[in-house]
């Protein structure tokens, strides 16, 4: 039997390493669809975008930062390359001198 500090650890491990197994969605390998219930259903996501690329995006601005607002932005995936998703964006219309 394990003591408690042990037991501690190894749930700790275990859970840090399926959560490292999972990876991030890749949305070339997705329907836009499939994409869009994605962020919709956990309200921001990080998405693999290409090789080398990924982005954060959310289902409306209130996942953004103060002075971000949600811009549209289309995405390739596997149907095609116009899957309208939206991404935070510093607000062109803040004014920035403040």
């Amino acid at each position: 039997m394990l003591h408690r500090p042990a037991m501690t650890i190894a749930l700790l491990a275990a859970f840090c390493g399926a959560a490292v197994a999972q990876g991030r969605p890749d949305a070339r390998a997705m329907s836009c669809d499939q994409v869009q219930a994605t962020i919709q259903s956990r309200g921001a996501v990080v998405l693999t975008t290409g090789r080398h690329t990924y982005d954060r995006y959310v289902a409306g601005g209130h996942y953004c930062s103060v002075g971000e607002v949600a811009m549209p932005q289309t995405i390739r995936t596997r149907d095609g390359e116009s899957c309208v998703v939206y991404a935070c964006r510093i607000d062109p219309f803040e004014p920035f001198w403040d």
